[in-house]
């Protein structure tokens, strides 16, 4: 069941008048929106209902496990035993054949003839959301974080809550449990906030996400060795924003029909495409991905302080190498993976150079050597200026290195590369629509923060019947100017 789909929005409405009706009622509200969850996910496929609910049990008889023992050692080998669990459940349904094929691979290499047990293995939509929600649950309350809930039903919507269940962002429990065992409020700001969070992000995935997807990307990445060289350089600018728009709206959709059921959901996306470093992009960009990389993968990666400075380089570029392989089972998304990593490191030791060069020069400036050094501040234009440079190769690095994620497979990726730099041919594909929409979708992201909730704010005492019309007529033209038809959001496959 795709989000911007009438079948979603009847089954929304049920779903919001229904848990809305049982406000005051905590535990038949959990058992409303529980089912629901269910009802959402198996409308895909029914049959993968037993391994979301498998997962839920497990994770909430973990919990308990860890929590009760006093043993640090035996809390430590039960949170090792759960986190392996969660990841080879992961691994089998993810990275099997992957695996199998990469050594089928190796052993032709070596000149050994081998048949190897491949099985037809589907991929359940949103595996690795709640798996990562299962491990960071039962690791947060080993650290203790959290308490572990008392009763399943808890973790079981906590990890099969629909709005957020298929794509993210992956929610933290320390932040959505408490919500739980609130009475819900629904006030006007919430409902204006919601609702103008799900009208972006349905306009970002309908049109400006669809008609990039199906005018450009999806023709240049099918036959990239026929297309010409500015139609390809226009098209990775293209998948990038393609890519944004597309997971940005999925979670807008999802933290805005939270809101108007009465959570609340961290941002996931803060404006990435106007940061001027590798570092602040990961910060910005799938936030609940990044924090949660940072949290249960390179923060226990870190070990003690000796030899700091090499294991603060292997740590960035494993847990990027990590988030690349999380992304899909190829080659192309550690190579991505492996691409960020190393820029990373380069950043962070130029960063590192950089201070240590300013620090030397206020110590020469403290000594009276401000005339040999010039000046202490930089000139605005020169700060503009770095700022710029950062911009630029920030931006170019992460759209040359999502040619890779885009690609299906190394060859491909290699092939759009050699066209592009071949720069032959004029456009074919390329207009002025999918240009505005390329620079249009790259400005919005220099101008302020947090629009929606301050647009929340200013419209929340609007006649209920004004904004509903203004809303009801950006839904109309949002598919007016839309192409017929909902693809499946970007995010699903990983």
């Amino acid at each position: 069941m795709l989000f911007p789909t009438p079948q979603f929005a009847i089954f929304f409405f049920v779903v919001f008048c229904a848990a809305w009706l049982l406000r005051t009622r905590t535990e038949p509200r959990k058992l409303l929106l529980l089912a629901a969850s269910y009802f959402f996910y198996g409308y895909w496929d029914w049959r993968f209902m037993a391994l979301l609910a498998g997962s839920s049990l497990f994770n909430y008889g973990a919990g308990l496990a860890v929590a009760a023992s006093n043993n640090e050692v035996t809390r430590y080998r039960l949170v090792a035993l759960a986190t392996a669990a969660n990841l080879g459940l992961l691994g089998l349904f993810k990275y099997y054949n992957f695996f199998i094929d990469s050594l089928t691979d190796l052993t032709l290499a070596l000149g050994i003839q081998r048949d190897m047990p491949f099985l037809e293995i589907i991929l359940p939509i949103g595996i690795s959301f709640f798996t990562f929600q299962g491990i960071s649950y039962v690791v947060d309350v080993y650290r203790r974080q959290i308490k572990p809930v008392t009763s399943p039903i808890d973790l079981a919507l906590y990890i099969s809550f629909f709005p957020q269940l298929v794509a993210g962002p992956i929610v933290r429990a320390s932040h959505f449990l408490p919500q739980l065992e609130k009475t819900p409020v629904l006030t006007r700001t919430a409902v204006t906030f919601g609702f103008l969070l799900i009208l972006n992000g349905i306009f970002k995935k309908t049109v400006v996400a669809h008609y990039l997807a199906t005018d450009l990307i999806d023709p240049l990445f099918a036959a990239p060795e026929q297309a010409s060289s500015l139609d390809l350089i226009a098209g990775h600018y293209a998948y990038v924003v393609q890519v944004y728009c597309d997971f940005s709206a999925y979670s807008d959709i999802a933290i805005g029909a939270a809101a108007l059921l009465g959570y609340r959901f961290r941002k996931n996306f803060d404006r990435p495409f106007g940061t001027t470093s590798l570092q602040q992009f990961w910060q910005r960009w799938h936030i609940s991905l990044s924090t949660w990389l940072r949290d249960y993968v390179y923060r226990p990666l870190r070990g003690d302080k000796r030899d700091a400075g090499w294991r603060m380089y292997r740590n960035i570029f494993l847990t990027m190498l990590i988030g690349g392989l999380w992304h899909g089972a190829n080659w192309t998304f550690v190579i991505w993976g492996a691409i960020h990593g190393s820029a990373l490191i380069v950043e962070r030791a130029a960063k590192n150079r950089w201070h240590d060069w300013r620090l030397a020069r206020t110590r020469l400036n403290s000594l009276g050597a401000a005339a040999v050094t010039g000046h202490a501040t930089p000139a605005p234009m020169a700060t503009f200026a770095a700022a710029f440079a950062g911009w630029f190769i920030t931006f170019h690095l992460f759209a040359l290195a999502g040619v890779f994620f885009r690609s299906p497979e190394l060859g491909t990726a290699l092939d759009y590369f050699g066209a592009m730099f071949a720069f032959q041919g004029s456009a074919q594909l390329l207009t002025p629509f999918l240009v505005l929409l390329i620079i249009g979708s790259v400005a919005v992201h220099f101008g302020p923060g947090n629009v929606i909730d301050r647009l929340a704010e200013r419209m929340r005492d609007w006649p209920a019947a004004a904004l509903g019309l203004l809303l009801g007529l950006g839904l109309l033209l949002t598919q007016a100017i839309g192409p017929q038809g909902v693809a499946p959001f970007i995010y699903f496959q990983f």
